[in-house]
């Protein structure tokens, strides 16, 4: 796919914070500022942070990826606290979408996808809560994989207690992304099979055009197969919200009356202290039983293919009127809750406007996740008709701000 990408000084600018040089590979990597460097402070994107002390070890993640022969070439920007969908950040900027500048780069690891699809790093590292990794890749039309809960450790990431958050790779390059994951983790080995893992489409609501895309892609691979439902989908939706609610607000309750919190971030964690015990505890009986179902579904398909996005995601001034869509998560967030991994690919532009496919895989199988999407990009050509009919709307499902 070929995109008239905007100029690289300006994503620059607005998708780092910080430029650095640590580590002497040739491949550069972008991390998210929600997890350590150190000597330098992790500021999660807020003001609320703006004092605080460098920190003293790198995390987990970067110890990693440093040891694999990577360079780290900048602290990426996101939404204030890993806190949202749009990306938008009053106080460090948002980061310019490279490939669809008329809307959002996506939320949270808004830096991370946009620092990629200019071409400005090979990886961005971030973090996957909600669908914060896939909704950005999604909305800048690069690869976005949220592993396995558990698989990359999350030591020196914010917040440092997760029941729902993945660390993992974005990248403009899958072949990119699949080398990354093989080097960091040592268990993760693609194999050198061509043959596509067995599929189940799933049968969801989302956008006709959306739909029609994500078909079109798998007819065009020859995986036209049976489709299933995934019973709890919407359940599985409200119960990961519950989870992050009331995680996000232990995280982050002492800064609420610093003054210092974006508007929109602050609203949301004030409506997170309202979540109940009652609430959790229906939350983790939601992610059992729908656990179960994915499970079941996956005994006898290796991969579920769905969209990544329910529909098209705002535009960029819509969401800088105050316009929120916490629902365009719908589709990606009740993998969180679940832990399965999930990997977005970008699809042709439907008008102008992003497209993605989501495939989800077992529990520790990433690598199959991975082989599929290579069988689909190398089948189907994934994303090579570009549409230049511009339509720059996305307000549709727009909600008021909160």
């Amino acid at each position: 796919m070929k995109f008239h990408v905007i100029n690289k000084q300006k994503v620059a600018m607005s998708s780092l914070i910080q430029p650095l040089d640590l580590g002497t590979g040739p491949k550069r990597v972008v991390v998210k500022d929600s997890i350590d460097i150190a000597g330098y402070p992790t500021r999660a994107g807020s003001a609320a942070l703006a004092d605080v002390p460098a920190a003293e070890r790198h995390a987990e993640i970067v110890e990693r990826t440093l040891a694999a022969g990577y360079r780290i070439v900048g602290k990426a920007n996101l939404h204030e606290l890993a806190f949202g969908m749009t990306g938008l950040n009053a106080w460090t900027g948002t980061p310019a979408n490279p490939r669809f500048p008329a809307f959002i780069p996506g939320g949270s690891s808004s830096g991370s996808a946009a620092a990629v699809a200019a071409g400005l790093a090979e990886i961005g590292i971030g973090t996957d809560t909600g669908g914060s990794i896939r909704v950005p890749a999604a909305c800048c039309g690069v690869f976005g994989l949220k592993p396995t809960f558990g698989r990359l450790g999350r030591r020196g990431v914010m917040p440092a207690h997760s029941s729902l958050d993945c660390v993992g790779p974005l990248s403009a390059d899958l072949d990119e992304l699949i080398a990354f994951m093989t080097a960091i983790d040592a268990g993760f080995a693609i194999g050198s099979s061509a043959a596509m893992p067995r599929l189940c489409g799933l049968e969801v609501a989302a956008d006709e055009a959306i739909l029609g895309a994500v078909e079109t892609c798998l007819e065009g691979a020859g995986l036209v197969g049976e489709k299933h439902a995934l019973p709890l989908m919407d359940e599985a939706y409200e119960a990961a919200m519950a989870l992050i609610k009331r995680e996000t607000y232990v995280a982050c309750a002492a800064w609420l009356d610093s003054g210092r919190l974006g508007s929109d971030v602050e609203r949301r964690l004030r409506a997170a202290a309202e979540t109940t015990d009652a609430e959790l505890r229906e939350a983790e009986a939601v992610r059992r039983a729908f656990t179960a179902g994915v499970d079941r579904l996956l005994e006898d398909h290796e991969v579920l293919a769905l969209p990544t996005l329910p529909h098209f995601p705002l535009t960029r001034v819509a969401a800088e009127e105050g316009r929120q869509d916490l629902t365009v998560s719908s589709l990606v967030r009740p993998f969180n809750l679940s832990g399965h991994p999930a990997l977005s690919l970008p699809l042709s532009p439907s008008r102008g406007r992003p497209v993605s496919l989501q495939l989800v895989g077992r529990r520790g199988n990433d690598a199959c996740v991975c082989r599929a999407a290579r069988y689909l990009v190398a089948c189907y050509l994934v994303g090579t008709r570009p549409d230049d009919s511009i339509q720059t709307t996305g307000e549709v499902h727009a909600q008021p701000g909160r």
